[in-house]
């Protein structure tokens, strides 16, 4: 298996089964120009590989990450003029996201996380704008004529832990705004209780699925008392990876904390930090065993 360190370029058009559906021959031609006049010129000027184009975008891979987001850059900045004189709903619009990370090669080919975090970057990118990782920021910041804003911690599908994502502020952009803090919601009159996500410490990695179907069936078996307010798992699993928050900071009334090889649970009151309660279920060959202190 080769691997090596690179620079990608997620790109995908916004709204693209609705164009499609609207003018399906018309779409497939301006799309064509589009990549003629702008996409294929601005990835050879700046030393890209198109890796794949799909119908409604491309993953290209650059050896400098400089050359990739000068590439993307550039795409946007051409696609821009090119739409001038176009209606708003005929507009074909790019989403980009550029990521610098590892990657699994296999022929022409690439894979793992470094493209996976590109994907994620481009889908919480804004229309026609340029989304960047953390480690893309400190590598050009100070390199480009290109200002950033930094748009905070964000979270993306499958990738465990936030990510910090940055947007180029291309010509005649605003300055985009990170999200408002959330209001703190108002605890329900019953209990309320987190159950937060098991860490898997058998150092298998195959063995995180297990771990989390254990933390949503212990959230779901909760869920079905009418006597507790229990917190989604959508919430609770933000801590996944992370030092669990302590009780009195948590967004319920008692906070139940998973973490071992098998089955362990603590609870405590928000009210105090040591646990009140716990319940261990150690590993077992044959039948049921269940110790408490």
């Amino acid at each position: 298996m080769q691997r090596r360190l690179a620079a990608i370029l997620s790109a995908d058009v916004v709204g693209y089964s609705r164009l499609m559906g609207d003018d399906e021959a018309g779409m497939l031609i301006a799309l064509k120009a589009h990549r003629e006049a702008c996409i294929d010129p601005a990835v050879e000027a700046h030393n890209g590989r198109i890796v794949k184009l799909m119908g409604d975008g491309a993953l290209v891979e650059f050896a400098s990450v400089v050359d990739a987001v000068q590439c993307a850059a550039a795409v946007q900045d051409g696609i821009a003029a090119r739409n001038a004189e176009v209606p708003a709903d005929k507009r074909i619009e790019f989403r980009i996201g550029v990521n610098l990370g590892d990657v699994i090669v296999e022929g022409d080919d690439i894979y793992g996380d470094g493209v996976n975090v590109a994907a994620r970057l481009q889908e919480l990118c804004a229309p026609g704008g340029v989304a960047v990782s953390a480690v893309v920021f400190d590598q050009v910041d100070g390199k480009l004529d290109l200002a950033f804003d930094d748009l905070g911690e964000k979270r993306a599908k499958n990738i465990a832990k936030p990510l910090r994502v940055y947007s180029a502020r291309l010509d005649g952009a605003e300055p985009a705004a990170a999200d408002p803090p959330a209001e703190p919601l108002a605890l329900p009159d019953k209990p309320s209780i987190a159950v937060l996500p098991f860490t898997n410490l058998s150092g298998d990695a195959e063995q995180e699925y297990l771990a989390d179907g254990i933390t949503e069936d212990v959230i779901a078996a909760l869920a079905k008392n009418r006597w507790f307010f229990v917190i989604d798992r959508n919430s609770t699993f933000t801590y996944k990876g992370q030092d669990p928050p302590t009780p009195s900071r948590s967004p319920a009334n008692w906070a139940c904390a998973t973490s071992s090889k098998a089955a362990c649970a603590r609870l405590a009151t928000a009210s105090e930090s040591p646990p009140n309660w716990s319940m261990r279920r150690p590993e077992r060959r044959s039948g049921p065993s269940v110790t408490t202190a």
